[in-house]
């Protein structure tokens, strides 16, 4: 195992919070990367990072002996190259949600992150966000009882961003349910298990600017009998939110990641529902040190990474199967063929 933490940090826009974390685990920073000079030149200042620490070109990551670890915070398009290269040069990946944007692609890097012998985590931040993290106590618990449906929604008004066509999330590639809706459809993927059936519906009213519907809704058969729900907008009028709501035959969890609250209702002695319990949590929707803090214990103590390279693609496979249920109007199973 290695005894200590060398960073390469990838992407300095979203990458600042990776970078972030880094640095309250306590890791060395190798280098920072980045190709906007203004960019690269802000964090350095920012984060008190040598200028000498700086980069324009990954490849000196790849170069530098002493980096063990990389977290990638670059467009979603970009991570197939970047990941398999790190992990060919034997680097510890930290890589972004979602793992990438096709099949193909996602099969190439989980096969790349197996021959490697590496630490490969998937950026699947809601695993850790603390409402959540109390929902998935609860159930493991048992006080909901059994699980017999489940609901979650990603619901972020990207008007100003796909605005301009520029940004990286206007690509039509990046289709809103794989590219955000990914942090919804994982979320009870860790709650519920692997979706086997999904039908969806979408529709494409508020983002003239990309072509891919912009909101859409998923019903889900999970294993158990559990029935689910994703709805998907990256359009809608309103604050980020992922509100989700866990039913169970013993109590019922309401709760999201951006409020410092969440509902839990139990059933008394006269099997009723009384009112509800309010638990007090941190909010911390993007808990990148907690994040980092479990990447780095995977590599220097060997603990069991939680989100690894094939759950990372089923996340993807399942997302996938939603765009193509939305598409051709029909019931799909998701295929997970390709994400072992």
């Amino acid at each position: 195992m290695e005894k200590k933490i060398v960073a390469g940090i990838i992407g300095l826009e979203f990458g600042r919070a990776h970078l972030e974390g880094a640095l309250a685990y306590g890791a060395e920073i190798g280098l920072i990367c980045d190709c906007d000079e203004k960019a690269l030149k802000f964090a350095g200042e920012k984060y008190d990072i040598p200028e000498e620490k700086w980069t324009l070109d990954y490849h000196d990551i790849i170069n530098n002996k002493e980096i063990n670890a990389v977290s990638i915070g670059i467009p979603d398009q970009l991570h197939k190259q970047v990941a398999i290269e790190m992990l060919e040069a034997g680097k510890h990946v930290l890589c972004e949600k979602p793992l990438a944007l096709t099949k193909e692609d996602v099969a190439e890097i989980v096969q790349a992150a197996k021959k490697s012998g590496c630490v490969f985590m998937v950026g699947q931040i809601c695993r850790f966000t603390p409402s959540f993290v109390k929902t998935k106590e609860l159930i493991e618990s048992g006080a909901l009882g059994e699980l017999y449906f489940v609901e979650s929604e990603y619901a972020h008004d990207y008007m100003n961003i796909v605005s301009n066509k520029q940004n990286w999330r206007s690509d039509d590639a990046r289709h809103g349910v794989i590219g955000g809706g990914c942090h919804a459809v994982d979320l009870l993927r860790w709650l519920a298990g692997d979706p086997e059936e999904v039908f969806a519906y979408g529709t494409h009213k508020l983002l003239p600017t990309v072509s891919y519907d912009d909101s859409t809704i998923a019903i889900m058969k999970f294993p158990n009998d559990i029935a689910g729900k994703v709805y998907v907008s990256t359009g809608c009028k309103r604050d980020y939110t992922m509100r989700t709501v866990i039913y169970g035959t013993k109590g019922t969890v309401i709760c999201d990641n951006t409020s410092p609250t969440m509902q839990v209702f139990t059933i008394g002695e006269d099997g009723l529902a009384h009112d509800p319990e309010i638990i007090e949590l941190e909010v911390n929707n993007h808990n990148f040190v907690k994040e980092f803090e479990v990447f780095a214990d995977s590599i220097v103590n060997g603990t069991p990474c939680p989100t690894p390279a094939e759950e990372g693609a089923k996340t993807v496979a399942a997302c996938i199967a939603i765009v193509e249920s939305a598409t051709t109007g029909k019931i799909v199973k998701p295929d997970y063929s390709f994400c072992e």
